[in-house]
């Protein structure tokens, strides 16, 4: 099967004070369209560095990264990025913090009726239409994080790439957004790839999970496939045996093996 998005052999260097270092080494992942990756480790494992690759702002020392077969050579459009901070605008509300990302796409090819449809269309993915008119000082952490994913989204792009988007939020308010991201991507079969530190997050969400070893010199070291049925039910889920497995090797792999390698 065609992978879509395809990272062979990438190596990154970087330069410091005290001489080169080796954040990644002999990364190697294919990405069928669809799919939702999650990446997860320990702090300094590299996740960030690979996600920034594969959005275009960084580059690999070595290797190639190839998305729909053509080379990744910077950012773009093709690729929407959710930080973990949520880097809205301040000064521009909810609805025009979307409209200037849809504007740069789709300015040039669309009236700006359709670009205000393609914004309000953004915000009623992620149930916002009745905070259009709000800064991001008037609403809650939660739906700051809404409205970036609605950004990105908006873009049409063809891989969602997310920094721990729910890491800075309350358990509650984050496991909504689980829920919501859930429902988002299997609407719009978005590409996903999401760093995250949380196991049960990645349990949940995933079609796989890439374990990541310790830095420096991080690489992947296992890759599980979650086979557990979608659409996925939290609660269901929290009695499921095949779910508690799962998860239970994802643990074993990041407080067992890898300190033993780190050993």
């Amino acid at each position: 099967m065609h992978s879509y998005l395809q990272i062979e052999d990438a190596k990154v260097v970087f330069d410091t004070k005290k001489g080169k270092f080796t954040a990644l080494t002999g990364v190697n992942l294919h990405v069928q369209q669809g799919e939702f990756i999650t990446l997860i480790g320990h702090s300094g494992c590299g996740k960030s560095t690979l996600l920034n690759l594969v959005a275009g702002l960084n580059e690999p020392t070595s290797g190639v990264l190839l998305l729909n077969n053509r080379e990744i050579k910077g950012p773009g459009p093709d690729r929407g990025v959710v930080f973990q901070n949520h880097s809205l605008l301040p000064w521009l509300t909810c609805f025009d913090n979307i409209y200037l990302a849809v504007e740069k796409v789709f300015g040039d090819k669309e009236s700006k009726k359709q670009l205000r449809e393609r914004t309000f269309a953004a915000l009623e993915l992620v149930h916002l239409t009745h905070a259009a008119d709000k800064r991001p000082s008037e609403i809650s952490g939660g739906m700051k994080q809404r409205v970036g994913i609605a950004r990105a989204l908006a873009m049409e792009p063809k891989v969602l790439l997310m920094d721990e988007p729910f890491g800075a939020l309350d358990a509650l308010t984050r496991a909504s957004l689980q829920d919501e991201l859930m429902r988002i991507v299997e609407e719009t079969q978005a590409t996903t790839l999401m760093v995250t530190h949380d196991v049960d997050e990645a349990v949940l969400l995933s079609d796989r999970i890439v374990m990541m070893t310790n830095g420096p010199a991080a690489t992947i070291g296992e890759v599980l496939k979650i086979d557990l049925p979608r659409p996925r039910d939290r609660l269901a889920l929290a009695e499921n045996p095949d779910y508690h497995h799962l998860r239970g090797q994802v643990l074993a792999f990041l407080y067992k093996k890898q300190h033993k390698s780190a050993a």
